[in-house]
């Protein structure tokens, strides 16, 4: 995909190396398309790493896409310069009157934190009422999966007895959905979490669909029958040494931890991990735009106002 990629942003300098198609910004303003716009809520604590891993995942296809990235106001980021963020980053009081094809809302670590505890959960739980009307489908990861289906469905985070962090296999459960078309039966993704969600509270909603999910890592891909929420409960968009670079970190701060699973070849965490997910990452995300995203917003958000 020509993702349109802002001048300085450093995750240009690393895609370029992977041979990622990019458009600058002065050649995207030459072609006469209708690009996407996507805005992305990123709650990671390095920001620059997963603006890199976010980009690579949504590379996979023809649609040119803006990406806008936001940032609470409510939370002063103590592993991204300052500099970054005021430099590539809005506020949600700048974009509150625009409109969005798709929104990405990201993991964060506070997830042994009650949301109500959460310094931004406020101004969170503004943003994810706003997507109802002023975003065509919007993506949440890990957190923000948990945070999203809470906020719009009343369905409860449960605490896992110890951190599920590594590969694991998924199957897919309903071959109809377009969102895991081409998916094989049974797939790789990576998990890094402290809590997921009940099966069965997923179950008993009638407005959403369980499109994946793991004997071992429980539910995976959850979507509203409508398509205007997705939940994901993993990291497909990780990349090869984001568990490592986690995992080092935790044992450095001397949490007790097992290495991630199914990860490091001979489970050796001084090898170099085996990437084995990249497949099932680039055909999710591809999928949402395509699927529920590019085929399905208006052309003209201002005429879509006006239907309205």
């Amino acid at each position: 995909m020509p993702i349109r990629v802002e001048n300085g942003l450093p995750a240009r300098e690393v895609l370029e190396s992977e041979n990622i198609f990019m458009m600058g910004e002065n050649r995207a303003a030459t072609q006469r398309v209708r690009p996407l716009n996507i805005i992305i809520l990123n709650l990671m604590p390095v920001k620059q790493d997963y603006e890199t891993q976010l980009l690579r995942a949504l590379s996979n296809t023809p649609i040119q896409v803006n990406v806008t990235y936001l940032n609470v106001s409510g939370h002063e980021s103590k592993n991204t310069p300052a500099s970054h963020i005021n430099k590539f980053y809005v506020t949600f009081d700048q974009v509150q009157d625009e409109f969005y094809d798709g929104m990405i809302i990201t993991g964060a670590p506070v997830e042994n934190l009650p949301f109500e505890e959460v310094t931004y959960w406020e101004e969170l739980c503004w943003i994810m009422e706003w997507t109802k009307t002023h975003v065509t489908s919007t993506f949440h990861i890990c957190w923000g999966a948990l945070a999203g289906i809470w906020y719009h469905y009343n369905i409860e985070k449960v605490a896992l007895p110890e951190k599920l962090s590594g590969i694991y296999v998924h199957r897919v459960l309903d071959r109809c959905e377009p969102l895991v078309r081409s998916f094989d039966d049974l797939f790789y993704a990576p998990h890094s979490r402290y809590s997921g969600v009940r099966e069965e509270d997923v179950l008993a909603h009638s407005q959403l669909q369980l499109l994946a999910v793991s004997e071992e890592a429980g539910v995976y891909l959850v979507k509203s029958r409508d398509g205007k929420q997705v939940f994901l409960f993993g990291h497909p968009e990780y990349d090869r040494m984001s568990l490592d670079s986690e995992y080092k970190r935790d044992v450095a701060k001397g949490i007790e931890i097992a290495p991630p699973v199914r990860y490091y070849e001979n489970d050796d965490p001084s090898c170099t991990p085996l990437l084995t997910w990249r497949c099932h990452a680039n055909m999710l995300y591809t999928n949402w735009l395509n699927f529920y995203v590019y085929q399905v917003t208006p052309y003209s958000w201002k005429s879509r106002q006006l239907e309205g």
